[in-house]
């Protein structure tokens, strides 16, 4: 990086910041009077959006932000807040000259809160710094600790994934229906929404009756018979299913046959 930003009393330099939601969608803006193209991604113009002061330190606790901005802006949804896709999306900030290009980013760190005010919101920013502060030794248990086809897990996801169509919708239960699938094989499993209002948005698979699933999060208005949705298989998290369902015992990430607390206030008795 050749460029020094600020160095002297006139600069071509504006602020940008990056959006990548959870949904899959990457948002970018700048504090330029119109829009600019790097990094592979069109930051829009956002007079309306003001992120605060980035304070870095030396140490490892936590850098917090925040940014602040208009519902009234076309990318920023009152309705998308809502629905928490913003909720735990990831963050980058910097610096770019707009008239060569050059950029370097200033902070990253994921969104913890997001809240209203008026016709405005107010997004609460977490560091990546703040994953410093987690505990690196796992606690033992008896159930694993992998996420489902995630690291540690070792499964690959594309043979327990299924994409299928609805064949009905009821927001009010948060129970959808689906067509030719064993659905009892995706309790505890998720749902993702490929089509509809909703789409991108993901659901945990709390209940299974038949071809009827409920879900976790609401069936968004609008949902209609027809629309997509993948499917991925559920797990219990315990030795058992691991081992005689899906072969993977070796991968499993707990303790099954450890001595609880209770051993140890166990002692002889005479008989």
């Amino acid at each position: 990086m050749s460029r020094t930003f600020f160095s002297g009393a006139l600069d071509t330099a504006a602020h940008w910041w990056r959006v990548f939601r959870s949904d899959g969608i990457t948002l970018g803006f700048t504090t330029h009077d119109r829009d600019l193209w790097f990094g592979g991604i069109r930051h829009r113009a956002a007079p309306g959006m003001v992120p605060s002061a980035i304070r870095l330190t030396a140490g490892f606790e936590d850098d917090p932000s925040d940014i602040a901005g208009a519902l009234s802006h076309d990318a920023i949804r009152e309705e998308d807040l809502a629905s928490g896709r913003y909720d735990a999306a990831r963050i980058e900030t910097g610096v770019v000259d707009w008239q060569t290009g050059e950029t370097i980013t200033l902070y990253a760190g994921t969104v913890a809160a997001v809240t209203r005010e008026a016709a405005a919101f107010r997004g609460e920013l977490v560091s990546d710094k703040a994953r410093l502060a987690a505990d690196t030794v796992p606690l033992t248990s008896p159930s694993c600790r992998a996420r489902f086809c995630g690291p540690g897990c070792a499964l690959n996801p594309q043979f327990h994934e299924r994409r299928v169509r609805l064949v009905s919708a009821d927001p009010d239960s948060r129970t959808v229906t689906i067509a030719d699938a064993p659905s009892a094989l995706y309790l505890h499993g998720e749902l993702r929404w490929l089509d509809g209002p909703a789409t991108g948005l993901i659901a945990r698979i709390i209940g299974v009756n038949g071809n009827a699933m409920t879900l976790s999060e609401p069936v968004a208005q609008g949902t209609a018979p027809g629309m997509r949705v993948r499917l991925r298989e559920g797990c219990d998290k315990t030795i058992a299913t691991c081992s005689a369902r899906f072969g993977n015992a070796l991968n499993f990430q707990g303790e099954p046959f450890l001595p609880g607390n209770d051993m140890l206030a166990q002692y002889p008795v005479p008989r």
